[in-house]
């Protein structure tokens, strides 16, 4: 009962947005839908012109309601309706080979390997500079101010310069996404780890100088395992935030594979569907990701004998 009363909320929310997404499909693509109609030979009341400016395709929609159903089916609308979106999800996920160019099954496995290799190179560069951080007073004062003012940066304007910096060097491919992975997912990392190193209360500590123990012992034997249930949280959003930059790095290189290229495609042709049901894959992919390490949290916690939140 307990679980389903937290998913409860969850599913609210959902049904919310589909709800609000739903609606606005018919504003949105009232105009498209109403030029089509009037080639197709039917008659369209037009809008005044305080109603066009005022409420957009909405007036148009309901002095002309025949229209409403047609903007649900639009082959390339301003924006597409949930079920063309879940249509272009099944279709390009569950009926295309794997090894094509138009599955995203194919496309997912190359932003994916992207995101792995960044989260880990992230994930072991904010571990050592947490441990520096908090075992090192000159670190903590240099290190971290730049740790943060580095998240300042737009990524959007850091992911071309280190593609053309590293592809200068001979380095393209997989390492350039792999890189603007790991400067966006190594910040949450050092944050919660330096906070889960430092979460020992002074009684912990004193007891450890107490029993003589050395640095050494002191972070094996308390402030690691004290900092497990805050690195887990951070390597949750590392993860999202890992994908988002796997996906940002296929972007300004014209990419022909993985989910940045497939929005890619669909701007550039004209195709939303293919770029809404890309952009749901990744948010699909970043879930799955989530709840893996979710899995992997719980049953670390309870060897450990902890309570995963």
């Amino acid at each position: 009962m307990n679980k389903l009363a937290s998913i409860v909320p969850a599913l609210v929310v959902v049904a919310v947005i589909i709800a609000f997404w739903t609606m606005a499909v018919v504003p949105m693509n009232a105009h498209l839908t109403a030029d089509q109609a009037q080639r197709d030979g039917l008659t369209i009341a037009p809008e005044a012109p305080a109603e066009r400016q005022e409420y957009s395709g909405l007036a148009l929609a309901l002095k002309n309601p025949q229209i409403i159903p047609l903007t649900y089916s639009q082959v390339r609308p301003r924006l597409p309706s949930p079920h063309q979106v879940t249509a272009e999800l099944y279709d390009s996920i569950f009926t295309k080979k794997i090894t094509s160019k138009r599955s995203l099954v194919y496309h997912g496995w190359v932003t994916l390997s992207a995101t792995l290799l960044g989260f880990i190179i992230g994930t072991g560069l904010g571990i050592l500079l947490a441990v520096g951080i908090v075992y090192s007073r000159t670190m903590d004062k240099s290190v971290m101010p730049w740790a943060i003012t580095s998240q300042t940066i737009p990524i959007l304007a850091l992911a071309p310069m280190i593609i053309v910096m590293l592809g200068a060097i001979g380095i393209q491919g997989l390492l350039p996404k792999s890189v603007i992975s790991a400067y966006l997912s190594f910040f949450p990392v050092v944050v919660g780890m330096v906070k889960g190193l430092r979460s020992p209360d002074a009684m912990q500590l004193d007891l450890l100088r107490t029993y003589s123990a050395s640095p050494s012992q002191g972070f094996w034997k308390l402030r690691l395992p004290a900092s497990v249930p805050y690195l887990f949280a951070s390597l949750k959003i590392g993860i999202s935030a890992a994908l988002v930059g796997a996906i940002v790095g296929e972007l300004p290189t014209g990419a022909r594979a993985g989910f940045g290229a497939r929005m890619l495609v669909g701007d550039q042709y004209g195709q939303p569907m293919v770029t809404w049901a890309a952009l749901f894959a990744a948010a699909i992919t970043a879930a799955l990701l989530v709840a893996i390490l979710t899995l992997v949290e719980r049953q670390t916690l309870r060897r450990m004998g902890m309570e995963a939140a």
